[in-house]
């Protein structure tokens, strides 16, 4: 039940509410209705108030139009007694984490759906520690049928109104995520919290890689609120990669050539399923797969920051992060070792890679970001143009690695994450540069990511605050044989993007572009700020 609070109490009934209301809603007794506690109140409209057995005891309900709140019903005090000193002791529950209403009722093998009455459930979403939600249920008993039908119309109606909560979902399964277990995960955890919410839903399991992004360049998406992805990172960018293609072709936009893209038309919700899952552990803190689905249920919709990558004037794709040379490498060897364990195949490629780390030889220029515009009440007014140097910066030299990062990129491995410093949508991207240096070095720097040490408190690794950047390898082979089986093709360079195998010849154009898509998701940083409530339910 949730957490008590000490408060004052509300008012008793305004008399054009009183009479909507069947005669045992109101009936109260005095005592209570004229408690110095309740007078002290807000002013805050009531809407109904009647009582309700509620765990074990009667209580008075009040429903306003923010929050349900109740007190137990105590015995009147016998005048002039100063033993009976009562306090009230106030619980509630804000109306904007309650997400469902049913009424309860005794089922039987006779009756499965038309059992006798018991009351209303109402089924919260709560905010725990650790940026984790918790669903939750609340009973109110009561054996009329009247006064439940009065009161579950109005909760109904309440409900109604939150017109950012999706009724309609597109689901996108991919079957072969992590241990195969996104199936499992979606029908044991996600599906009945969408049924309780009464949100409708059309299930496609794609087949291979790529499926997604074809099936979204034809399907209907008319009848859809929003778009849900059940997967890893690579799944999840596959679909936000396909959303934004659509909406630049709905805009009768040339996909080769894009410098100002269109918004995606629908919000992405991302169900983590996957081995890492970076996407949604930088979007709601944690890769929880309950709180990914309560945000979706709730509505809750953060813009997010994307870039584009293209080549030579041609849009390769859009992607929240890349990394060249040693991680892109790594994917590389991994993708050849898919027989394994995710786990096992990550930590045999990392270690291979290592055993024949090399540096690229290679071209970096970036626009670096203003330092003006990187503050953040700029952010808060939503001031999110290009405020970027319009001199370009170069430097040349051997690089172990470079990463390009939209979004903080938290994981298991890097709880920090691997670009620290970066937001979903402060319109800035990370160019993280690690130079050549030794192996040991090298392999004491990706430990920090760790830790809570400062990973980029090194000589060899330099980090910048960047709107756009260019990489050109002036090396098409670096050391290595075309055979060698880190490089797929020859002549070709490995990038990780989003967990997705990327290989190109030339150089690679990254370009940042704030809040082009929605991702359903509540604010870290929000989340971090607010209390923990209503945790005893």
């Amino acid at each position: 039940m949730p957490r008590g609070r000490r408060q004052g109490r509300v008012s008793a009934l305004e008399s054009g509410l009183a009479e909507e209301a069947p005669p045992g809603a109101t009936a109260l007794p005095l005592a209570l209705s004229q408690s110095p506690q309740q007078i002290e109140a807000t002013d805050e409209p009531v809407l109904l108030r009647g009582i309700f057995e509620i765990g074990r005891g009667s209580c008075d309900v009040v429903l306003s139009e923010r929050a349900l709140k109740w007190w137990p019903i105590q015995p009147e005090r016998p005048a002039g007694d100063s033993k009976f000193d009562l306090r009230y002791k106030e619980e509630s529950v804000e109306l904007k984490d309650i997400f469902s209403v049913k009424l309860k009722r005794r089922c039987s093998a006779k009756q499965p759906r038309s059992g006798t009455l018991l009351g209303i459930t109402l089924f919260i979403c709560l905010k725990k520690e650790q940026n984790k939600l918790k669903n939750s249920t609340l009973d109110l008993i009561n054996l009329s049928e009247d006064h439940c039908d009065i009161w579950f119309r109005q909760f109904k109606k309440i409900l109604a109104g939150f017109s950012n909560r999706p009724k309609s979902l597109k689901i996108l399964l991919n079957p072969q995520s992590h241990k195969k277990e996104a199936t499992q995960v979606y029908y044991d955890k996600v599906e009945p919290l969408l049924k309780i919410a009464g949100i409708k839903t059309d299930v496609t399991i794609t087949e291979y890689k790529g499926h997604a992004l074809s099936l979204l360049k034809e399907c209907e998406l008319q009848g859809f609120d929003g778009v849900v992805c059940v997967g890893g990172d690579g799944s999840a960018s596959e679909v936000a990669h396909a959303l934004l293609l659509r909406a630049q072709k709905s805009a009768g936009m040339e996909t080769d050539q894009i410098l100002t893209p269109v918004r995606a038309q629908l919000p992405l919700g991302l169900i983590p399923a996957g081995s890492t899952n970076i996407l949604a552990h930088s979007l709601h803190g944690v890769p929880h797969v309950v709180t990914a689905t309560l945000h979706i249920i709730m509505g809750h919709i953060q813009p997010v920051d994307i870039c584009t990558f293209s080549t030579t004037g041609k849009l390769l794709r859009f992607g929240f992060s890349a990394m060249f040379g040693f991680g892109g490498r790594t994917l590389a060897l991994a993708e050849k070792y898919r027989w394994m364990s995710p786990n096992q195949r990550r930590d045999f490629a990392v270690i291979k890679a290592l055993t024949k780390l090399e540096p690229e030889d290679c071209e970096i220029s970036f626009l670096p970001l203003n330092s003006s515009q990187d503050d953040p009440k700029l952010r808060a007014q939503g001031s999110l143009k290009s405020d970027y140097n319009d001199q370009w910066q170069t430097i040349q030299g051997q690089f172990l690695n470079v990463s390009i990062m939209a979004i903080p990129c938290l994981c298991s491995v890097a709880p920090r994450g691997l670009a620290p410093n970066t937001r979903i949508n402060n319109g800035s991207m990370a160019l993280i540069i690690a130079r050549n240096t030794s192996r040991p070095q090298f392999i004491k720097h990706l430990k920090r990511y760790a830790t809570i040490k400062n990973q980029f408190n090194f000589p060899f690794v330099e980090t910048y605050t960047v709107g756009e950047v260019k990489v050109h390898p002036r090396n098409t082979t670096s050391g290595y044989s075309p055979e060698e089986e880190d490089r797929p093709h020859e002549n070709s360079f490995p990038w990780n993007v989003d967990g997705d195998l990327m290989e190109v010849a030339t150089e690679v154009h990254v370009r940042l572009h704030p809040r082009l898509i929605s991702l359903y998701g509540g604010s870290v940083e929000e989340m971090n700020d607010s209390q923990v409530t209503c945790n005893c339910l």
